[in-house]
């Protein structure tokens, strides 16, 4: 049995990416798959960028930059202390967890204006009503034609 490889639209398919989003990351660094075929136009993917693939969309859920994805994967892959590796990660986490805690500030006091405004909106329109039982003056007038 043979190591198992993937072709680009095996990858695309699996993660529900364009094939285009996955030569991007290609570009990027973070996968670097073989070539084999005609003028090598044909990629195969390893099990080690298949991993690598995944850990990227991870990162990205995590609203982590693809530069920083690509550095904290890239550690892993060395074989140096994992502490600094470790220490590097929960670094990149803590940055994008305090820029995650503004943002949702931002939309709590959004959130809040809106609420306000709406509270705003349906007491004006509640004074504007018409009571029922009550025709207004432009109602019990009979139209007539101009």
């Amino acid at each position: 049995m043979g190591v198992p490889t993937y072709s680009i639209s095996d990858l695309a398919k699996e993660f529900d990416l364009t094939t285009r989003a996955i030569r991007f990351y290609e570009d990027m660094g973070l996968l670097s798959p073989e070539r084999s075929g005609a003028g090598d136009r044909v990629r195969v993917y390893s099990a080690r960028d298949r991993t690598r693939l995944k850990l990227t969309l991870r990162a990205k859920r995590l609203g982590l930059s693809l530069s920083d994805a690509k550095g904290i994967i890239d550690m892993y892959e060395s074989p140096r202390d994992t502490r600094a590796q470790l220490q590097r990660f929960l670094e990149v986490l803590a940055a994008n967890k305090a820029q995650l805690l503004d943002r949702l500030a931002d939309l709590q006091a959004n959130l809040e204006e809106i609420e306000a405004h709406e509270k705003e909106a349906r007491a004006l329109l509640a004074q504007t009503e018409p009571v029922k039982g009550r025709s207004t003056k432009a109602q019990s007038q009979p139209q007539t034609a101009h």
